[in-house]
Formats: structure tokens, sequence, C-alpha cells
């Protein structure tokens, strides 16, 4: 497949809610694929199908940054089951380099989404997993970073993206 490019903050797509994805067809799971390669590329943990200008609700997420197949997770139309716990750690994300901000999480969840054989599946993960599940499902809301914290820091913040060129939405 292709690395895809990563839209970066404004981008409009970024703040649109995605819609649930249809059939697990072959052009979705060639959207996977290249989802997954631009993921290994950046690198990064996840990636959400906005970030790559697709408005539907598909994630891939890889704690390894492709060096262990076992944690790559390919999920589709993904809905936290349940979650518990909290945590309050650091978070980067593609489409804001060089933003890094702390930010309020559940410690445990369990997602349920489809693989790409159009399978229901269940996802328990905690620390970081969790973390990078939420964020990438956020994604999907259209929620950012940015939404996660108090309005003194998120001003502070959207005054140095006017600065860097990057206008705040």
């Amino acid at each position: 497949m292709a690395i895809l490019p990563i839209r970066l903050y404004p981008d409009p797509i970024l703040r649109k809610r995605c819609k649930p994805a249809g059939k697990v067809d072959d052009a979705l799971r060639g959207l996977a694929r290249s989802m997954v390669e631009t993921l290994h590329g950046a690198p990064g943990a996840g990636l959400a199908a906005p970030q790559v200008g697709e408005a539907v609700r598909l994630i891939v997420v890889d704690l390894s940054l492709g060096q262990d197949p076992a944690q790559l997770h390919v999920l589709v139309n993904p809905e936290l089951a349940a979650a518990e716990g909290e945590q309050m750690e650091e978070e980067g994300c593609l489409s804001l380099p060089g933003v890094h901000e702390k930010v309020r999480r559940s410690m445990r969840v369990r997602v349920r989404a489809l693989n790409l054989r159009g399978e229901e599946i269940r996802l328990d993960g905690a620390g970081a997993l969790a973390r990078v599940l939420q964020h990438e499902m956020d994604h999907l809301e259209g929620k950012l970073i940015l939404d996660h914290l108090g309005r003194l820091k998120r001003d502070a913040l959207k005054k140095l993206l006017k600065k860097q060129g990057r206008a705040p939405s």
C-alpha cells in the first residue's frame, strides 16, 4: 500500500465526527494497511482514519512501533464498552507535532470492534494501551488533546500554534 499524508491541526476533518464503516471490504482493508504503514513510518503508537483524511471509524494501534506484530490492533467501528480507574500521563499526537500535554484517561478499558474479517472482537487494555485506544477513539469523535485541557492551558497552546502559523479552531 502507501504511506498517507497525516493531516495536521487545524485541518477541519480532525473536528468531524466519523461515520461508521459499512461493510468490511477490500477498500477498508486497503485503507487499514496504508494506515499501518503510515503509523510505522511516522513512527507513532496510534492513528485514526481522520488523521489521514478519511471520516470513517477505523483506528490502528501498535505500542511496539512495528517491532512486534502481536501488538498491532486494527479496529473497525470501535466502541468503549467499559472503563475504570484513572491515569494522568503525557500524550502527543501525530496531527499536533511538538505538542505534548498531560491528559486524564481511564486506566483500564474494554473496547468492542470489528476486525478486518468483519468479526466482532473485544480488546482489553490497561495503562499505555488504554491511553492510546482512548486517544484514537477521541479522533473518531472529532476530539483532540486540546479538548482535554483547562481553558488557560488550551488558550496558551492555541496562541503558540497560531504563532507557528496554525490558527486555532
